[in-house]
């Protein structure tokens, strides 16, 4: 980062923190509805404490719980953040003071965008209509344009992204709001919708379901990605695993659960995809986001007041001592548990590909 962005960014940080410390002054607890008392999948009351953390990734303050039901496995937050809480865990972190980090991050994955409209190709008979929901700034549809060129592309996001989107030409139509909403205006409308890691970020990923279904054209693909909390990487990083991305995932759905779901709502699952939707960055992010909460960013405007020099000066040695580290995560993911994630059950993804009857 040049000298100027730094100043800028200090000068943008300045800004937000009295406004952070005026939403803060409540505490955390007006972030969070009322705790849940059975499965929000099932149904069954049978659901107990699987994991306690923090934001490791914002260093927002408050603490996160996730439960599992022991009779279906699902995962979920609870009690879960309200819309005042997801205003607030989201704000600076794909838009704001996160747009310029993560955008770098997402525009960097062709490979993986590519892979995943390779996934979709052999069930689509020619020309199609795709909306991609929880598009962001419309990166997957850009590179899977170039895999199948007879697809028309548009995307749907909450935020501002995929109107960026259709104006840097990465989609054709970008769409903004909620997709239920969507789904009511234009029934019947697409050939495909794909749903990458959005439906763990979902108040209602069952109400998400229907959408698709509403807007999908008889015949028509849903293609969804998400995090596989069976995943042994799971079990074995704990809070340190990367897909848990606490407080923005709010369901973790077992393959099982969701594959029964889709059938119940009409749809045919065609292919059950883990080893293609797995992401081979376990180990090092594990290892990154441990090295940040020993030493978390210099300046982050929901901190009190920036830190001083002995706390820039540590956050640098942590990050020189943990180089290392780093390194060997990384070599370890890229050359034993990325070509045999599939065979270890270490896969952290899992993709359904079904078809809407």
């Amino acid at each position: 980062m040049s000298s100027a962005s730094r100043t800028a960014r200090t000068l943008r940080v300045a800004a937000l923190r009295a406004a952070y410390r005026e939403e803060l002054a409540e505490g955390t607890a007006v972030f969070f509805g009322p705790r849940a008392r059975a499965c929000p999948w099932c149904g069954s009351g049978r659901i107990g404490g699987h994991l306690r953390t923090t934001d490791l990734f914002q260093h927002k303050p408050g603490v996160f719980a996730l439960d599992r039901c022991h009779d279906c496995g699902h995962l979920f937050q609870n009690p879960r953040l309200n819309e005042r809480g997801l205003a607030f865990y989201y704000r600076d972190f794909y838009d704001g003071l996160g747009e310029e980090r993560l955008g770098g991050v997402f525009g960097g994955r062709t490979a993986s965008y590519r892979s995943r409209a390779e996934s979709v190709r052999p069930h689509l008979a020619g020309a199609a209509e795709w909306l991609d929901v929880g598009t962001g700034h419309g990166h997957f549809c850009e590179s899977a344009r170039a895999v199948l060129p007879a697809v028309a592309f548009d995307g749907l996001d909450r935020s501002d992204g995929a109107e960026l989107a259709e104006r840097a030409g990465r989609v054709r139509r970008g769409r903004r709001g909620t997709f239920p909403e969507l789904a009511e205006r234009l029934p019947g409308s697409y050939d495909v919708v794909s749903m990458f890691h959005y439906l763990e970020h979902c108040t209602d990923p069952q109400g998400e379901l229907e959408a698709a279904r509403t807007v999908l054209r008889p015949g028509g693909l849903l293609v969804i990605d998400v995090p596989d909390p069976e995943s042994r990487f799971a079990r074995l990083l704990g809070r340190w695993w990367l897909p848990w991305l606490q407080p923005q995932h709010l369901h973790l759905a077992p393959a099982a659960n969701l594959r029964r779901r889709l059938a119940e709502s009409g749809f045919t699952v065609l292919a059950e995809e883990h080893a293609q939707a797995h992401d081979a960055v376990d180990l090092v992010a594990a290892a990154w986001v441990a090295l940040d909460a020993v030493a978390p960013r210099e300046d982050l405007p929901w901190l009190s007041a920036p830190p001083g020099a002995w706390r820039r000066a540590l956050r640098t040695a942590v990050l020189l001592a943990g180089v290392p580290l780093l390194l060997a995560a990384t070599a370890l993911d890229r050359l034993v548990a990325g070509p045999l994630a599939g065979r270890l059950r270490l896969t952290n993804a899992y993709r359904l590909i079904a078809r809407r009857g």
